[in-house]
């Protein structure tokens, strides 16, 4: 019996909740997956996991030895990269993953660059809006969008973006600008539905505090292309983050509003597990791209300030 193999596949099985979805995982067929985990358990002469018919579930025996399976397939991993030279040469597959827009606008050139640079070291780069778990799902390098949780990740903040509405300005000579968050009941609205507040959008204060405002869609999508699309195309006014609308306010399509009345600037990161040495494929892209993240939405900034009212800033109002 190879063991390294038989504790891959429990690891996979574990994690996954399912010898089925183990199989998809490890591309192996179904009573592979099975038999090797039956073997590995009469090897050791212990129960490790209990099958039902809708998942599978550790023993106490099964927590202990699948912590330490982990830990022994991470160093042998360690070992082998340390083998082909990962720790004096950057050189490897590296995973990268990134929120989907920003990804497309700021990390792929970065990665395109990145690539001419270092010869030997291939990238994949996950684009996704949810978080992906870097352990579980085998992930070197993670851009974030948002506060992080305290973890024993190590980050480095590279930047920060607004929530910003904007509208095309067809749109706004027609209907007007809003000129506080209350105004936005007269006017129809592009809602982004992945946004956690639904069809009530956050304002700030001038007391500090934040201030719901409902707003009325006449149009719900769920991404930020489409939202930003259809208010070029003069549905309404819409909320984006501001990566995600600088082209657009750039080229004349769209434009600020509200500007006085946006939330907090949110943090944006690039972050590793920071578990044991890092290899040098590693360690090269996170140095290769914090300064030219921090470049790209610095330029965001810029020309989005550049575009801004020329009327200047408005008292905030409190709420109503």
């Amino acid at each position: 019996m190879d063991r390294l193999e038989a504790m891959s596949i429990l690891v996979a099985a574990a994690e996954t909740g399912s010898f089925s979805a183990a199989s998809r995982k490890l591309h192996m067929p179904l009573p592979t997956v099975s038999r090797k985990v039956a073997e590995l358990e009469a090897h050791l002469n212990a129960r490790l996991l209990v099958r039902s018919t809708r998942k599978l579930t550790l023993t106490e025996a099964g927590v202990a030895y699948l912590a330490a399976c982990k830990q022994i397939l991470e160093q042998v991993s360690e070992a082998e990269s340390a083998a082909a030279g990962e720790y004096s040469t950057p050189r490897g597959e590296l995973v990268v993953t990134a929120p989907i827009v920003f990804g497309r606008l700021h990390m792929l050139p970065i990665v395109s660059d990145f690539l001419a640079t270092f010869a030997e070291i291939t990238v994949r780069l996950v684009l996704a809006d949810r978080n992906l778990h870097l352990l579980d799902e085998h992930i070197e390098v993670a851009l974030r969008i948002g506060k992080l949780p305290d973890s024993s990740m190590v980050a480095t903040q590279v930047g920060t973006v607004n929530r910003v509405v904007c509208a095309s300005p067809h749109y706004l000579a027609q209907a007007g600008e809003p000129e506080t968050p209350a105004d936005l009941v007269r006017f129809s609205c592009v809602n982004f539905d992945s946004l956690p507040s639904g069809a009530v959008w956050n304002f700030a204060t001038s007391t500090g505090t934040h201030e719901a405002v409902p707003i009325h869609a006449r149009l719900s999508v769920n991404t930020a292309e489409a939202a930003i699309d259809a208010a070029i195309a003069g549905v309404g006014l819409t909320t984006v983050l501001s990566y995600q609308a600088a082209r657009a306010v750039d080229e004349g399509k769209l434009k600020l509003v509200l500007r006085d009345f946006e939330p907090e600037p949110i943090p944006v990161s690039i972050m590793h597990t920071g578990q044991g040495k890092l290899p040098l494929k590693t360690r090269s892209f996170i140095d290769f791209a914090v300064p030219r993240l921090r470049a790209a939405l610095a330029r965001d900034t810029d020309m989005l300030s550049a575009k801004a009212t020329p009327r200047g800033r408005q008292k905030r109002a409190s709420p109503t």
